[in-house]
């Protein structure tokens, strides 16, 4: 990789289009001048992609970002940045430039990002293609958490089984429900309901990895996709995300309130859509309910079993 970089370094240090690939997890591994100079990255820098948002949000540079609140908006861009294999979009900077970029993402979550000065391209017709910008990211867009919707989702486990290679796990499905939901609305509000759901979203999107999905159904289930992740290593990665989840005490007002979730997982195989995993997470997940709550199970062709 480091050879790759390096030729990617000689081809690409002089140009005035800006180029960067960032890793798996999200952290720049090179970027050429140009780039460095729009997004103020020194260069020996090699920050996450969330670290240059954040201290360029804060000071007024680099990216535009029309939101006011920075950290929701960080988590609903999350949960679909690097999600597709290939996308384009125009997005503005502070110095008044417009950038046409493009993402290209590898089956590892390696992520090579180019953009071009358009800022003398047809410039009355920005606010349209903005619109549509905006219009394609709401129709993938959960409105109250700001994270992926069922949609954006059901369509990366349509890739996953596409890309699925014979000899390797295709990946699995989790459905997640927070116990005892309709109890804590009924006790303390649905503004409060609405915060402990903002508030696992967000909790669980910074455990997910750039190859995962995270995505809400509505209500108080959500959905997870890990491709090539067989059912004992998304386990897991559940197991750690439920732990995380049980120390959250997510309201200063009130230290006393914890919350968990339940969760069931399936296996990908062979002619599955999203409808039939869905199905099968969901039989396991009703199973979790059954034996108590608060724990993870798989389910198997032959029975569901326990897995924590």
């Amino acid at each position: 990789m480091n050879d790759l970089l390096k030729r990617l370094a000689g081809l690409t240090g002089s140009t005035p289009v800006l180029v960067a690939a960032y890793d798996g997890f999200d952290r720049l591994r090179y970027a050429n001048a140009a780039f460095r100079s729009a997004f103020f990255i020194d260069e020996r820098e090699e920050p996450l992609w969330s670290e240059i948002m954040r201290r360029n949000f804060s000071a007024r540079r680099g990216t535009v970002i029309r939101a006011p609140d920075f950290e929701e908006w960080l988590v609903g861009t999350q949960s679909r940045r690097g999600k597709l294999g290939f996308r384009a979009f125009e997005t503005d900077l502070h110095d008044g430039r417009w950038l046409w970029m493009t993402e290209t993402v590898e089956a590892d979550g390696w992520m090579l990002c180019i953009a071009s000065d358009v800022t003398s391209l047809r410039p009355d017709e920005r606010t349209v293609r903005q619109d549509r910008d905006f219009a394609i990211k709401a129709s993938f867009t959960d409105e109250l958490t700001g994270i992926a919707n069922r949609r954006f989702v059901s369509g990366r486990i349509e890739e996953m089984m596409e890309a699925a290679e014979p000899g390797r796990p295709a990946g699995c499905v989790a459905l997640i429900d927070l116990d005892h939901f309709k109890v804590i609305n009924d006790r303390f509000g649905h503004a409060t309901g609405d915060a402990i759901l903002k508030d696992f979203a967000r909790r669980i999107q910074t455990q997910v990895r750039r190859t995962d999905c995270f995505g809400r159904f509505g209500g108080e289930e959500f959905v997870l996709v890990l491709p090539h992740t067989g059912l004992e290593q998304g386990v897991l990665i559940l197991e750690r995300m439920a732990s995380l989840i049980r120390m959250t005490r997510p309201l200063p007002d009130r230290p006393d309130l914890a919350y968990t979730f339940s969760a069931g997982v399936t296996a990908a195989e062979a002619g599955d859509s999203p409808a039939s995993l869905f199905a099968r997470a969901d039989a396991a997940l009703y199973a979790a309910k059954l034996a108590g709550r608060d724990r993870i199970r798989i389910w198997r062709s032959d029975d569901t079993q326990i897995a924590s």
